[in-house]
């Protein structure tokens, strides 16, 4: 394990919590290491690991050597030193560098169930981003009952997420089930079972009507799930990073101006500004794709153009989550570091932090002694 370095402020990141990009199970650990299912369903046995930060991790090219396939996005693991001084630092690695599994195997002596906590970040890496509800569905699908309190999703966002989802799926439920004589209550039961992790028979009708077998239809149904809860979700991430964005260019840098440094932060403020406009035509372009298929099938009776955006979902849904995560985790920790109605003030040595923090978040790199 090396020496983490790509978190320049560990105690703030602990401070933060999680986000789509950050999975922080130390400070869970602070906050409800007391709830029952805390300590009964946890996220991992091992209790070195279910208190470490998982990280959505932009690989940088130097560092492409490291893995056993080269990939854009890595799941990082970091041990802090100490948890009550987080200044101390930190040990990382990510899933799928080379000898990863020995490092786990090495670390995890601590574990009640070595292959589960193994299990458990195979199918964190398999997400692109950890956002709350995407990775509980993901871990319930791959039989993993994980305690609430992991998972930081209010239970009165859950409900909206929940209704958003039932109402734009409801027409499809009707098409499959009505044309058998169901009922709307009947069919409103359905949309619950859909919006759950099991897959069964009752959903056959569905599946036919989709004509998709097995393993496809299940990880194009999660897939598509995944393109609603990210549609809901942006209705409220979009006004956050237009505030985020207008903030950025009115914050009052205090300390000694270095040139060099300055220069930085008015680069690295407008590439953030035309890269966030490039991630958003092209996740509105994405999610295009979908509306356009589920419009053929719900109101052209096509179900063609749906059953082909099911089979290409899951490759859709991974670029998709990649890139509103970034966009996410930049909402998230501003508001986090400026709460509304506060004075936006930081030292230039902050603010260069914050800003590369954004851009690999983006996938950015940056020189700074070019």
């Amino acid at each position: 394990m090396s020496v983490d370095r790509t978190v320049r402020d560990l105690a703030a990141l602990y401070r933060n919590g999680s986000t789509s990009r950050v999975l922080n199970l130390c400070a869970v650990q602070t906050k409800d290491a007391t709830d029952p299912d805390y300590v009964s369903r946890p996220f991992f046995t091992s209790k070195v690991l279910n208190t470490s930060i998982i990280l959505k991790h932009r690989v940088r090219r130097d560092e492409l050597y490291m893995l056993e396939r080269p990939q854009t996005i890595a799941t990082k693991i970091i041990i802090p030193f100490e948890h009550s001084d987080l200044g101390l630092g930190a040990q990382s690695m990510m899933v799928g560098q080379k000898g990863w599994r020995e490092m786990i195997k090495d670390l995890c002596r601590d574990s009640r169930n070595y292959p589960r906590d193994l299990k458990v970040l195979n199918l964190v890496d398999q997400l692109p981003s950890v956002d709350p509800f995407l990775l509980r569905e993901h871990l319930r699908r791959g039989g993993l009952d994980i305690g609430r309190c992991y998972f930081a999703i209010s239970p009165g966002d859950y409900e909206r997420m929940q209704a958003f989802v039932s109402e734009q799926i409801g027409k499809l439920i009707e098409l499959a089930y009505q044309r058998q004589g169901h009922s709307e209550s009947e069919a409103a039961k359905l949309v619950k079972i859909l919006l759950s992790t099991q897959v069964d028979e009752r959903l056959e009708p569905l599946r036919l009507t989709l004509n998709l077998e097995g393993e496809a239809y299940k990880d194009g149904v999660f897939s598509w799930k995944g393109f609603l809860y990210y549609k809901w979700m942006l209705s409220d991430l979009w006004p956050k990073l237009i505030a985020v964005m207008d903030e950025l260019h009115r914050v009052d840098i205090g300390g000694v101006r270095e040139p060099e440094m300055a220069r930085y932060v008015d680069s690295a403020t407008q590439r953030l500004g035309v890269t966030i406009s490039r991630y958003r035509r092209d996740i509105t372009q994405t999610l295009m794709v979908y509306d356009r298929a589920y419009h053929e099938l719900t109101a052209n009776g096509r179900p063609g153009a749906f059953r082909d955006f099911l089979v290409q979902a899951p490759d859709m849904f991974t670029t998709l989550g990649e890139r509103i995560g970034g966009v996410s985790h930049i909402a998230s920790f501003w508001r986090y570091r400026f709460p509304e109605n506060t004075p936006l003030t930081a030292s230039l040595e902050e603010m260069m932090d914050i800003l590369q923090d954004f851009e690999a978040s983006l996938g950015l790199e940056i020189d700074l002694a070019a």
